[in-house]
C-alpha cells in the first residue's frame, strides 16, 4: 500500500474516533498508563499538526514552540478533525526529506511512523472509550511488515513497551509488538 494511503486511512480513522468519545471519557485511562483520553488524542493531533510544516520543508527549530500545549482547547473532536484534515493533505505534498529530530528522513518513511502511531493509538483511544476498534486487517499487515523491521530500535529507544509474547492473532500480535496488552481494559 502507498504510504500517502495508509497514512491518510489511519489519520481518518483516528479522527473518527475522536468524535466518538462522550464527554465523560476524557479523563479516562488509557493503555498508555501515562495518559489520559484527553493526553492520548492531544498527542496524536500535535503529530498531525508537526506533519504540516514538516511536509513543506520545514526544521524542527523553525517550528519551535508553536505547537507545545494544549491543542485541542474546548472542542477537541473539532480540533481532531481539523488537524486530520490538513496532515493527510500534507502528507501528499511533494518533498525529498523530511527533518525529523534524529536527522533528515524520506517522507514515506515518516508517513509511515505516523500511520504506525495513529494505527495504535486507534486502538487505545478505542479501548479506553469502550468502542470496538477498528483494526483494518489491510492496515494491521501493513503496519506490522514495516514495523518487524524497526521494533528494536524503537524499543531500545523507549518508544515502545516491552514485546509481549504469546499472540498469533495478526492484530493483537501487532499490538503485543508495540508493547500493548490486547485485553487491556479501563
Amino acid at each position: 500500500m502507498d504510504a500517502v494511503q495508509l497514512h491518510n486511512r489511519t489519520v481518518a480513522n483516528f479522527a473518527d474516533l475522536v468524535s466518538k468519545v462522550p464527554a465523560d471519557r476524557w479523563s479516562a485511562p488509557t493503555p498508555c498508563s501515562d495518559w489520559d483520553v484527553r493526553a492520548l488524542v492531544n498527542h496524536v493531533v500535535g503529530e498531525e499538526r508537526w506533519t504540516v510544516p514538516l511536509m513543506a520543508g520545514k526544521t524542527i527549530a523553525e517550528v519551535g514552540d508553536t505547537l507545545d500545549g494544549d491543542l485541542l482547547e474546548d472542542d477537541p473532536a473539532a480540533a481532531a478533525s481539523y488537524a486530520a484534515r490538513e496532515a493527510e493533505v500534507a502528507a501528499t505534498w511533494p518533498i525529498d526529506k523530511v527533518h525529523l529530530s534524529y536527522g533528515d528522513e524520506d517522507p514515506h518513511e515518516y508517513l509511515r511512523q505516523l500511520a504506525a502511531d495513529h494505527l495504535i493509538h486507534g486502538w487505545d483511544l478505542a479501548v479506553a472509550i469502550d468502542v470496538p476498534p477498528r483494526m483494518d486487517p489491510e492496515l494491521v499487515s501493513e503496519v506490522a511488515d514495516w514495523f518487524a523491521q524497526r521494533e528494536e530500535l524503537y524499543r531500545s529507544a523507549g518508544m515502545v513497551g516491552k514485546h509481549l509474547d504469546g499472540f498469533t492473532d495478526p492484530t493483537e500480535a501487532l499490538l503485543a509488538a508495540f508493547g500493548r496488552d490486547p485485553g487491556w481494559t479501563p
